[in-house]
């Protein structure tokens, strides 16, 4: 199932796409539930999870929003 929205963290708005599983896989995040995580701020992709890191978190409000989105969907 895909999930979407925004999350804001300080002054920092960032958009997501989340695809999230009823069950567990090897794929997912921490062989979590989710598979795909696309996370933007102003435009630009600064967090992308597709079954493996491509673009991991540079800075401590991209890894809040990611750890909300692991504690909601994964």
């Amino acid at each position: 199932m895909w999930s979407e929205g925004s999350i804001k963290i300080g002054s920092d708005i960032f958009y997501y796409w989340v695809k999230h599983y009823d069950e567990a896989s090897v794929y997912g995040i921490d062989e979590g539930r989710i598979s795909k995580l696309v996370l933007k701020r102003g435009g630009e992709t600064v967090c992308n999870y597709d079954r493996g890191w491509d673009i991991e978190p540079a800075d401590e409000n991209t890894a809040t929003a990611l750890a909300l989105l692991m504690k909601d969907y994964n």
